[in-house]
């Protein structure tokens, strides 16, 4: 098996060591994008799309096909993350533990399969293993709430300078995630359970290809945003504007909610019951 897997890798390796011997050489000024692409993006992304960010420009608008596609390998790692860690089900008694020390506290599953929220023997737990610290609590309960507005203002303001839908998720889901860190993964999963982070991975990624899908009902390509000027009320320029905002939202809610998953199951090794 590990024979046939080298000689996979070997072939692989070598085919894309030969198609590269045909790439123009780095940084060749001759070569068709920096005589053709480049300039033109340079030139004219603030005429066609209205937004002085060219980066979130040229991700969004020109190149909106491969950052719709990269979000949707941030879905699909999210989901597979579920389906190779998260435990379904559970025997009828388990005894706590915490990092893989035990408790001394058995307690006996409810029969929706889900641990008490709420008893005695949770809070002997939480006390001993996770003890009260004012001091971190009170510091994120202050600090979250401006973590999240920065968060939305970096999604918000992506187009006109440094930001976008990747950035502001990723502080997004850091909040939350701090917040699981500071007081448990219960607390957390009660405010964004499983359920709703998946809805919201989902939801991210039908934001993103219904725009695209929108643009082609109104008569025009996939994902060209001026198609919206109607709807919006608004010049083709300036939709092209909004249709970037519209999906970096999109982008925004998917990687936001797959940090957040991903930190649940791996911080709780698939049980969701307790956290680091």
């Amino acid at each position: 098996m590990k024979i046939g897997g080298l000689i996979l890798v070997v072939i692989l390796g070598s085919v894309l060591i030969y198609g590269s011997l045909e790439f123009p050489p780095w940084g060749d000024p001759a070569s068709p994008a920096s005589s053709h692409v480049s300039p033109y993006y340079i030139e004219k992304s603030v005429e066609d799309t209205s937004v002085p960010n060219l980066v979130t420009a040229v991700l969004a608008d020109y190149r909106g096909y491969d950052t719709m596609f990269e979000t949707i390998v941030i879905f699909t790692a999210g989901i597979a993350c579920i389906f190779l860690l998260r435990i379904f089900r559970k025997e009828e008694t388990e005894t706590r533990l915490y990092r893989h020390i035990p408790t001394g506290i058995t307690l006996r599953i409810e029969k929706s399969g889900k641990f008490p929220e709420k008893s005695a023997a949770f809070e002997r737990i939480d006390s001993v293993w996770v003890p009260h610290d004012l001091i971190v609590k009170t510091t994120c309960r202050l600090i979250v709430p401006f973590i999240q507005i920065f968060a939305l203002y970096v999604i918000a303001h992506g187009h006109h300078s440094p930001g976008g839908g990747f950035q502001g998720g990723v502080i997004l889901g850091a909040a939350m995630i701090l917040y699981a860190v500071a007081f448990n993964l219960r607390s957390a999963t009660r405010r964004m359970g499983e359920r709703l982070t998946v809805l919201l991975c989902t939801l991210g990624v039908f934001i993103y290809a219904g725009t695209g899908v929108l643009c082609m009902l109104l008569g025009l390509n996939y994902l060209d945003y001026s198609a919206l000027a109607g709807v919006l009320g608004v010049d083709p320029v300036t939709a092209r504007s909004h249709g970037i905002l519209i999906v970096e939202i999109g982008v925004g809610i998917a990687v936001m909610a797959v940090m957040v998953t991903l930190y649940y199951n791996l911080a709780s090794a698939g049980k969701h019951d307790e956290g680091l």
